[in-house]
């Protein structure tokens, strides 16, 4: 996790840190605790998912529009990234090799995570074909009407759009649509991208 100084602050104990205003505060851990007055913005995007395993990451990503992806603590390296991308019926790995405040996939080297995950998605993080990062989608819209046979599946008509609450699964979603909240088959729908 990263967060971007909002001011400069001098440690007064040995139990502080001390940041200059810009600077950036990196973190290994999954979970840090950030104070009521902690002079910080924090910037970790959704595609941040801690310690997941590389299998976890492959159940999360198959099947997802190639591009879809999340970053994850190493297993192989603890301290260190991996950077998991969907490429439709497979998913690859990166490792994030890090380096005097430096991270780095391939020869590119970026001052943080979320900058190295903002360039990979206007330039292909792969070698062998054109693959730019792009989040889970948060909206679909209904391609067609979709009457379910029951009451667990969620209604919706050509053209509705449908908040999306959870895509991992190849074969239902789960949205949010006119009010109501159920599943749906993802061939129904297109989903949107910011």
């Amino acid at each position: 996790m990263e967060a971007v100084a909002l001011f400069s602050f001098t440690a007064s104990e040995a139990a502080e840190l001390s940041f200059q205003k810009g600077g950036i505060i990196k973190s290994n851990s999954a979970c840090v605790l950030i104070g009521y007055n902690f002079p910080a913005h924090v910037s970790s995007g959704r595609w941040f998912a801690g310690r997941v395993s590389r299998h976890e990451a492959e159940q999360r990503l198959r099947w997802q529009d190639t591009g879809v992806f999340l970053v994850r603590e190493s297993e192989s390296a603890p301290g260190e990234f991996s950077l998991s991308v969907s490429y439709g019926d497979r998913v690859e790995h990166f490792r994030v090799l890090e380096g005097g405040g430096q991270y780095c996939i391939w020869d590119k080297s970026f001052r943080s995570l979320n900058r190295l995950v903002d360039f990979y998605r206007t330039h292909s993080i792969a070698v062998e074909q054109v693959v730019c990062l792009k989040d889970k989608p948060r909206l679909a819209q209904a391609l067609c009407d979709y009457t379910p046979p029951h009451t667990a599946h969620l209604h919706f008509l050509r053209g509705d759009i449908i908040d999306v609450l959870d895509c991992s699964s190849s074969l239902t979603w789960r949205g949010r649509c006119r009010g109501r909240v159920g599943i749906f088959p993802p061939e129904y729908v297109q989903p949107l991208y910011h």
